[in-house]
């Protein structure tokens, strides 16, 4: 290789200033675009006060929302192993804006839920898993960081849009905020993402000398997706316990929705950080091994949340908890990439990252019927607990 080339490989190729900059805009889109999955939780009460439904009806946007995230996950990460990740993503962003808008304008609870599923659901999808795909064909030697700081992304919007939604919400409504949400994603995610509009490096091709070796495990690739999709199940089902409830448990404790809102933002935040170390952990000593001690962890802070309802401790739980769980999720990811060929990649990862969502889904779910069958959050806890702990046993027949 000449001088000149190795130049431009060095500038445009895998672990370059370009993978670096490249990082930085997906992660901004991330946190734009993850809105997608956060806004329905902080406007759960007012629209179950204004649709006069229970509980269990309130938390049904939020499930169709991740179904439609988990299906927006299959679709685009296939179709960015196809044709690249801008067009597939241009595409989402234009979804999810116009998501939003419609979503302001709704009179039913199930004209909301099938827009919060249909729209906001599958055009929020194509900045997580198929965005992680993405990001993780730039790098090898800091592939953990990279993939963990994309997905963090999402923690991020999580931690920013939750803050800033009561304010709006407290003389605007959340119709208003709604359309607000949708113009700001439709004006700041296409020129984000038609920045990305360079394929992926050569070198990420299978066989190519830049690129780093598959390692070998005894499981078959269908066999190992099988056991990360139940992993995955387990652990978000659990995980969305908290984020999905904690506004509304905070009402039922007289604690206001602002309260709650500022918990899931710690949470989050919180999660940003645990995200980032993973990151650094996983490049050290694997993603399967990562993923293991976040998930005892979660399942630990899971069982704070039972004996302690004051204010002053459920803010203290909820940091506990994002510092606990917020690396699970883009380690199997990282596991992915570990042990399956990289041209499946945004397949792959899809169909993971589909079985956490659901799991997410199901759980914000189960969660509330919970809550109307016995009156107290304290059941979904010990639910969570137990799907918990068949994540454990996942990563434990894995490891």
């Amino acid at each position: 290789m000449t001088p000149i080339v190795s130049s431009q490989a060095e500038s445009s190729g895998i672990d370059s200033a370009y993978a670096w900059i490249r990082l930085g805009i997906s992660m901004l889109l991330a946190t734009i675009g993850g809105v997608g999955m956060w806004a329905v939780v902080v406007v759960l009460p007012a629209v179950q006060a204004e649709f006069g439904v229970d509980r269990a009806a309130a938390s049904m946007p939020y499930t169709a929302t991740m179904v439609g995230f988990a299906a927006g996950n299959v679709l685009f990460g296939r179709a960015i192993d196809r044709m690249g990740y801008w067009i597939p993503a241009l595409i989402a962003a234009i979804t999810l804006g116009a998501g939003f808008l419609l979503a302001s304008l709704t009179s039913s609870i199930l004209q909301f839920t099938l827009v919060q599923g249909l729209l906001i659901g599958v055009g929020s999808s194509a900045i997580f898993g198929p965005l992680i795909a993405d990001i993780s064909h730039w790098f090898n030697r800091r592939r953990g960081v990279a993939v963990t700081a994309a997905a963090s992304g999402n923690y991020l919007a999580g931690a920013i849009w939750p803050t800033a939604m009561p304010y709006v919400m407290q003389t605007e409504g959340w119709r208003f905020t709604y359309a607000a949400i949708g113009a700001v994603c439709l004006v700041t995610m296409v020129p984000l993402i038609l920045l990305l509009r360079r394929g992926a490096p050569p070198q990420a091709a299978p066989g190519s000398p830049g690129g780093r070796v598959v390692q070998p495990i005894s499981l078959s690739p269908a066999a190992l997706q099988a056991l990360l999709i139940v992993a995955g199940l387990g652990c978000c089902v659990a995980m969305s316990m908290p984020q999905v409830h904690i506004v509304a448990y905070c009402m039922d404790l007289g604690y206001g929705v602002a309260h709650g809102a500022d918990m899931l933002s710690i949470m989050l935040a919180a999660g940003v950080v645990s995200r980032l170390g993973s990151g650094f952990l996983a490049d050290r000593i694997g993603g399967v091994k990562t993923l293991l001690i976040g998930s005892v962890l979660q399942c630990l802070s899971l069982l704070f949340y039972i004996p302690f309802d004051g204010l002053a401790s459920l803010y203290v739980v909820s940091l506990v908890f994002g510092l606990s769980q917020g690396g699970i999720v883009p380690c199997y990811a990282i596991i992915v990439r570990e042990y399956m060929p990289a041209k499946e990649a945004g397949q792959r990862v899809g169909i993971v990252m589909m079985a956490t969502i659901f799991g997410m889904a199901i759980g914000g779910w189960m969660s509330g019927w919970i809550y109307d069958l016995t009156g107290s959050y304290a059941a979904a806890f010990l639910n969570g607990i137990a799907w918990n702990l068949l994540n454990i046993l996942a990563m434990v027949l894995l490891l």
